[in-house]
């Protein structure tokens, strides 16, 4: 039996296979107890906290805000914005707390049944009685644990993508909501819902420390997919690539489109498209793109491959950068793309794989071919960071000197 097939407590008891085959983008799934024990990583003041700060993503949500119903502000918040907030009937949102909080960070291994490029981030949300964003569909599988507080959930069916919604507001609120009576819960800390994508709900804080920790999956649109092949492919065809028509026939009429025409285009617009290689290449790349760009901090000075592999061997270590993203894919002749923050890197493939884990990034990688070159790069990219801060800083320190 494979470690797919034994039951997983996160899932209610259900097997991966069983999750899988039986729910995943099927159905709504309710897991009472799905962390035992359960206490928040962070306090509804630490999020408020990062709310204030600039460059995260907060909004505030107000059923009757001073400006309307179902009002919507974006961050970052001040002391002040809080201050004014009524007891009731509000929500705080904060996006990729996961990458700002380590012990957020740290929830997403438990879900290891599925492909870790699938993630997209954490959002944590909380409200004080009352507090929701009103009955909507998402569009992306998700996870809700509670986190703390109490959270009243009532489920819909799945709606149809032109479901009417309420016009004026900067939400996606359904003008329609109907009930499904099996899908009434009230979840407790520990307990967890997974809603696939098209299921309605609305989710209604029931107490004064309400917060809920949503683990979402991202999903490319087909419209974005075919726009960004399309794209990628336009940036690598030769200018010869182009229409072609010998042996073409003299024109019934000069003025016609005629099917052949059409025909000719359509093989050569397939055919481009039709690329097994460069499509896994593309969607690598658009996989493993950062969430946010600005938080990927290249090194001013490239570091030397020479004193990463001293500083390895001296027992530092590296880590993966906050938000950053890895995957890969394998190759012939034991060689794989490794595909980070939006790039690829033909590699080594037991290197691409490493690199791609939870692992450790340290010493044991550098008698894999091509690592010392590889690692400094991703160092000098950002995407890689050392672990140990005053190494980071003393190094700095260095570079300040040599200037």
């Amino acid at each position: 039996m494979s470690a797919y097939d034994s039951p997983i407590a996160l899932l209610g008891g259900l097997s991966a296979n069983d999750f899988l085959r039986d729910v995943w983008q099927q159905k709504p799934l309710l897991i009472r107890g799905a962390f035992p024990d359960f206490e928040s990583p962070l306090s509804p003041d630490e999020l408020a906290g990062l709310a204030c700060e600039d460059n995260i993503e907060a909004r505030l949500v107000e059923e009757q805000g001073p400006d309307g119903p179902w009002q919507v502000s974006h961050g970052p918040f001040d002391d002040a914005t809080f201050a004014r907030l009524p007891e009731h009937d509000w929500s705080l949102l904060v996006q990729a707390v996961d990458h700002y909080v380590p012990d957020v960070a740290a929830l997403l291994e438990h879900f290891h049944f599925l492909p870790r490029w699938r993630l997209d981030d954490i959002m944590i949300s909380y409200a004080p009685p009352g507090g929701s964003v009103g009955p909507h569909v998402d569009q992306y599988d998700v996870f809700l644990l509670q986190a703390s507080g109490q959270r009243h959930w009532q489920l819909g069916g799945k709606v149809a993508d032109d479901a009417p919604i309420i016009s004026g507001i900067d939400l996606r609120i359904l003008e329609t909501f109907d009930i499904e009576p099996e899908h009434d819960w009230v979840l407790e800390p520990g307990d967890m819902l997974y809603l696939p994508p098209g299921w309605a709900h609305h989710g209604v804080s029931q107490s004064d420390d309400c917060m809920t920790i949503s683990v979402g999956f991202r999903a490319p649109s087909a419209d974005e997919a075919i726009t960004s092949f399309a794209d990628y492919l336009g940036e690598r065809q030769p200018a010869s690539h182009r229409y072609g028509d010998p042996g073409m026939a003299p024109p019934r009429d000069p003025g016609e489109l005629d099917d052949e025409a059409v025909q000719r285009m359509r093989s050569l617009i397939l055919d481009t498209l039709d690329d097994p290689a460069q499509l896994a290449q593309w969607f690598g790349r658009v996989m493993t793109q950062p969430k946010y760009v600005d938080q990927l901090v290249p090194s001013e000075t490239p570091a030397e491959v020479d004193d990463l592999v001293a500083a390895l061997q001296e027992g530092e270590q590296l880590e993966r950068s906050p938000g950053s993203r890895f995957a890969w894919r394998a190759l012939e002749n034991g060689l794989a793309t490794l595909f980070v923050d939006g790039d690829g890197h033909d590699c080594d493939l037991n290197l691409a794989r490493t690199l791609a884990s939870l692992d450790p990034v340290d010493a044991e990688l550098l008698g894999l071919p091509g690592a010392p070159q590889l690692l400094t790069q991703l160092l000098d990219a950002g995407s890689l960071t050392w672990l140990d801060e005053d190494y980071a800083d003393e190094e700095d320190d260095q570079d300040e000197d040599h200037e």
